[in-house]
């Protein structure tokens, strides 16, 4: 609707607006609805304070980073290859030659067709507007193996990848109903493909086995020394399975462990199970009972689980005293065990425990900060009540004069901005703190690391004391996940991103991994696995950086053709301001069925579908607290499906309505397979930027690997509010956010993937790490609706007399848009095909033909308001043969039609069609990843550089033998020969055994995980020898019996370990720092006295004896051990 307003008003601020939209940066997400804020503060006249640039907003750098899963980077990583340049777009008569004349002789352009020399041009699309740059082979990260390529979401419902963890051999995966599995000799095979025995998602995943259906499981954990997987699930329960190659896959042991889900489990160093739960709860499930267990046949299924879930230990029980718990009742998010000095954590949100894994005492609770806590648990504290609003505060009364648009204006903000002020209340008392704990791992040198929500990494030392921290993003992005490979650690994202860091906290290597939150890092075979929320999966070298990187992508590139698949479809846009009317169904199949036959996509934007001060009011409360939708929008998608045929050819994917704003998407049927990952978004640009009477809305989708965007949008009216228009485009493009569906994270906790929830331009998730527009990445962008630019420099009389003679080239160069565009002050980078169709407003309603243009008092000009704007991948370029479709160019399309319907009457506009020709090139992941383990293993350069990493440094340990009597300690030392490398090492218990005559064979049995027996400490277990240096391992007898362990009283253990007649394995595994291989050292250790089986005294506490000699160390001499092996996890 038209209004009447101060010209010279208008003109002014606009032309302040359009001057401050070339040097605003895009706007950070959090401050979207800054602008309306400032508007109600100033109490400045309506026509004053409705500014359209972004004042206020801070600068924001660009981000050097692409988010996309596509092999494609805006900027290149490295400074030494410098950012790609992109030149103009070829104006599209240039590159129509490029479509294959089959595929676009169906339509032939013509008077209702777009192609042509006539076509304009957005000027240049620099900064923002730049089209993303796509590769073959991405050259901001390293080359990665893509084990599961990113999966459409549609397909993953009941089937999301929740964790990874790796054995020697496998790599395995919790998801939503049970566990999977992938065998490192095979992670090059090619997938099943469609139609293969596999479901939709994971047609070119490597092959894999998969179980049967579990609970969602949450937390996986590998015992390697019993060859068992073991995975935590939400029905409380935990499940082994066995890792041999030649067992059957079906799941083993099973108890019930929690009443709540299984969040997070490790084994400690002694062996024993620990688990966490929901409400703080932390039990302990004792290895000896587990054994036992293990050991009774299939049909003692049930009594193996009673004799596990009776040994159990709570330890929330045993630190809670006359009510009052010494641990956090918040959930557990991670347990950690610190082999290296027989130590366990337990990290919660806001505070950590440390636990004593040998007495399973509580040693020290302390938040955040590193401040001990004494007590945690207490009476809460009242809330405070939010103040009274309005209180203290003068109200201005309404001014006479004010006229029916201001205080319809009025009516609106204040409806809006109550039920903002009633939703801000009641989420206030939830407010999250942005610091808590997300993830927590140990290095090789004994420290701690732990990842905060606000993205902080904090180091301590193994005593739990805060050394440092660290904010190497200086972004609001959470940190997911951590793993570690030799003295490198590795730091997951909620952006994306992988870090990977020294031991020292120094950043050495940056990229962005995935396009989704990095749920989980593991380490297996030579590579870090990391999986992202949309389930891919992808592995990345433990050597990079290194020259083999560089090899890698060269031959890659080299082999395009191999891996490059191409395919064509048609996209149909269909624009119409409805006018709050509601059409024939005639009128529908005139405009969009009659001509849906040979399209695969139909994307229909509609604008007024309902307007009016109450309704708008009403929309803007239900955006606040995330809902959207009306039923009148209803009616215009079961009526758009009608004429589709909905159902039978064409299926609706998504739709998203904001205020009369609506948008939606359809495909065909025997398309459907490969479109999905729909998301929405919406834009506000009405009164102070807070209302959708003006504004835009968008769908996002994923066809072949390529990402298409489609905004319809409703901008400002009357002839002279061309800056307006141009800054409403502008703040809808930067402020297009595409919400993304909540997913459950690692720790089955909900997760947003990045997006603003699908609501307004608000963005919630302060962790993006993304500081560019949007729509800047997508392969495909396409504009369209109602833009309400007219024609100016002529008259109502002038306009129909050239409509009449069809004289439309004179006309276009009166159009308001074509000028702007060609000016580079809107629809930057962007194309129109030529308009051959006269002007679609305005028109007297039900009045048929061009003689039903307005004639009223007003006297409309007639203008093209309704349009189709788009850009694709195209670079610029100076001849068509540069344009074809490749990995380099993925998206290109023609317009093959654009026309209005005039028949159509129901309106005061004409409904607009653009039909698109569209050639997308993607990549077969499967038959790259095969090319990808091809070139591993023949080419030689690789394999002379990955013999290099294979060398471990040259280390001697001090004895292969130790004799132990009661209370002894020996000292094994090991000794770092190397000159140049660092030696990392760890020790672990092969095997426990009696102690038999000579000439018999004994039978070492293994603990959980690798434990050591109750009777030996080994100080310290782990960490790393400079060079030419050695380190001394104190090995110690302790005399050790077991107290009593109560549950609700009830004394739960009454065994003792005897440490008469044994014998032990103690392996030591030496590598360098970024060794690809280990060599180990086994050393004997025996006890030869026996000890007296007693029961200890539950009073009396464990109680360490006096150590009778003093130190001494094993006077053998130096013995080394060759035995190699492949790097383990």
């Amino acid at each position: 609707m038209d209004g009447g307003g101060n010209e010279n008003k208008i003109e002014d601020e606009d032309k302040q607006a359009l001057a401050a939209l070339s040097s605003v940066p895009s706007p950070h997400r959090a401050k979207v609805h800054s602008y309306s804020q400032q508007l109600r503060g100033e109490k400045k006249p309506y026509r004053q304070g409705r500014k359209h640039s972004l004042d206020g907003i801070p600068a924001g750098g660009s981000r050097p980073l692409s988010s996309s899963d596509d092999d494609f980077s805006n900027y290149s990583l490295d400074e030494e290859e410098g950012a790609l340049d992109l030149k103009p777009f070829t104006p599209l008569g240039e590159f129509v030659a490029a479509v294959s004349p089959a595929a676009a002789g169906s339509s032939s352009p013509g008077p209702g067709g777009g192609s042509g020399s006539g076509s304009v041009s957005g000027g240049k699309g620099e900064a923002i507007f730049k089209v993303p740059t796509r590769a073959a082979v991405h050259p901001g990260r390293p080359p990665c193996l893509e084990l599961r390529p990113h999966p459409l979401r549609e397909t993953q419902v009941g089937k999301f990848l929740r964790n990874i963890a790796c054995t020697e051999t496998q790599l395995w995966a919790g998801q939503e109903s049970g566990v999977r599995f992938w065998r490192f000799d095979r992670i090059y095979d090619p997938g099943c493909g469609l139609g293969g025995k596999v479901r939709r998602g994971d047609e070119d995943a490597a092959p894999f086995q998969e179980s049967a259906s579990t609970s969602p499981t949450f937390c996986l954990m590998v015992d390697a020394a019993n060859g068992l997987v073991w995975s935590g699930h939400k029905d409380g329960k935990i499940r082994s399975w066995k890792t041999a190659a030649n067992a059957p896959f079906k799941e083993g042991l099973s108890w019930q462990a929690h009443k709540g889900p299984v969040l997070s489990m490790v084994m400690s160093s002694y062996g024993d199970l620990w688990s966490g739960s929901e409400g703080g709860v932390i039990k302990i499930w004792p290895w000896e009972s587990i054994e036992k267990s293990l050991s009774l046949k299939s049909e003692e299924k049930r009594m193996a689980a009673l004799l596990v879930e009776r040994s159990a230990i709570d330890l929330r029980s045993q630190v809670t005293v006359n009510g009052n718990c010494s641990i956090s009742s918040s959930d557990i998010k991670c347990l950690l065990s610190d082999n290296i000095r027989a130590k366990l954590w337990c990290a919660q949100s806001m505070t950590f425990s440390l636990w004593d894994a040998r007495t399973k005492e509580l040693l020290r609770v302390f938040n955040i900060d590193g401040q001990t806590e004494n007590r945690v648990d207490g009476a809460a504290a009242p809330a405070e009540k939010p103040a009274k609003e309005g209180k203290g505060k003068s109200v201005n009364k309404k001014e006479k004069g004010q006229g029916f648009l201001q205080r319809s204006r009025n009516a609106i903000m204040g409806a809006a901005d109550a039920v903002r002020r009633v939703a801000t209340r009641g989420t206030n008392a939830f407010v999250e703190d942005p610091k808590k704990t997300e993830a927590i791992v140990m290095t090789a040198d004994g420290m701690v690391w732990s990842g905060c929500t606000n993205g902080l990494i904090i180091q301590w030392d193994g005593n739990g004391n805060r050394v440092q921290d660290f904010n190497l993003l200086n972004k609001n992005t959470a940190v997911q996940c951590f793993c570690t490979f030799g003295a490198r650690i590795y730091v997951g994202y909620a952006s994306g991103i992988i870090q990977m860091l020294d031991l020292e906290g120094h950043l050495l290597q940056m990229w962005v991994a995935h396009s989704n939150p990095v749920l989980k890092l593991a380490v297996g075979k030579g590579y870090i696995y990391s999986l992202a929320s949309h389930g891919g999966i992808r592995g990345w070298s433990t050597l990079s950086p290194s020259p083999i990187d560089q090899i890698l992508r060269s031959e890659l590139a080299g082999k395009e053709a191999t891996y490059t698949r191409k395919d064509q479809f048609r996209v149909l846009i269909g624009t119409w301001n409805v006018g709050q009317g509601r059409p024939s169904q005639e009128a529908m199949m005139s405009w969009l069925g009659s001509t849906a036959g040979d399209v695969g996509i139909v994307v229909v934007g509609l604008q007024e579908v309902d307007m009016g001060a109450g309704f708008l009011a009403m929309s803007a409360a239900k955006e606040t607290v995330g809902l959207e939708g009306s039923a009148i929008g209803q009616w215009w998608l079961d009526n758009i499906g009608r004429a589709l045929g909905e159902g039978s050819v064409f299926e609706r994917m998504g739709s998203r309505q904001l205020a009369g704003l609506l948008v939606s998407l359809w495909v065909r049927k025997n398309m459907r397979q490969h479109v999905g990952d729909v998301d929405a978004g919406a834009v506000p640009c009405g009164f102070g930027r807070a209302i959708g009477n003006k504004g835009g809305v968008g769908l996002r989708i994923r066809v072949r690997d390529r990402i298409m965007c489609f905004v319809n949008c409703h901008l400002a009216a009357h002839l002279e509010a061309v800056n307006r228009r141009n800054a409403d485009f502008d703040h809808i493009y930067r402020n297009m956010v595409f919400g993304k569906p909540t997913i459950p994270n690692a720790a089955g906790m909900l997760l947003n993937s990045g997006g603003g929830g699908g609501g307004s331009n608000s963005n919630n998730n302060g962790s993006s790490e993304d500081t560019k527009p949007e729509l800047s990445d997508a392969d495909m962008v396409v504009f369209f609706g109602d833009f309400n630019y007219r024609l100016f420099g002529i008259s109502y009389d002038e306009a129909r007399d050239f409509v009449s003679q069809r004289s439309f080239d004179w006309l276009r160069e009166r159009d308001q848009l074509r000028a702007e565009m060609k000016a580079g002050r809107v629809f930057q980078g962007m194309h129109e095909a030529i308009i051959t169709f006269p002007p679609t407003y305005k028109f007297e309603r039900n009045v048929p033909g061009l003689g039903g243009y307005d004639s009223g008092e007003k006297k409309r000009i007639p203008a093209w308001c309704d349009r189709v704007i788009f850009r694709d991948t195209r670079p610029g370029s100076s001849t068509p043969s540069q344009c074809e479709c490749s990995l380099e160019c993925p998206v290109v399309s023609a317009v093959i039609q654009y026309e209005a319907v005039m028949d159509v009457t129901e309106s005061d506009h004409k409904p607009v069609r653009c039909k698109f020709h569209i050639q997308v090139a993607h990549t077969d992941r499967s038959v790259r990843r095969q090319e990808f383990g091809e070139i591993l293993r023949t080419n030689e350069k690789i394999q002379s550089l990955l013999e290099e990493c294979r060398v471990v440094p040259e280390t001697a340990v001090s004895t292969n033998s130790i004799a132990l009597q009661n209370q002894d300690t020996a000292i094994l030392r090991i000794t770092n020969k190397s000159a140049a490398d660092k030696v990392v090492f760890r020790i672990y218990c092969e095997g426990q055994a009696n102690f038999k005559d000579e000439g018999d064979e004994a039978e070492y049995r293994a603990r959980g995980n690798h434990g050591f027996p109750r009777w030996l400490e080994v100080t310290p277990a782990a960490g790393i020898i400079k060079p030419d240096n050695s380190i001394e391992v104190s090995v110690h007898h302790e005399e050790f019996h077991t107290l009593e362990d109560l549950v609700d009283g009830i004394p739960q253990n009454w065994w003792c370990e005897d440490t008469r007649d044994k014998e032990v394995i103690l392996v030591v595994v030496v590598q360098g720092s970024g060794s690809t291989e280990v060599a180990t050292h086994r050393v004997h250790v025996r006890h030869c006295l026996s000890a007296k089986t007693l029961r200890a005294d539950s009073k009396s506490g464990s109680r360490r004896g006096q150590k009778s000699d003093p130190k001494q160390q094993s006077g053998s001499s130096d013995a080394t051990d060759d035995s190699r092996s492949s790097q383990k996890p």
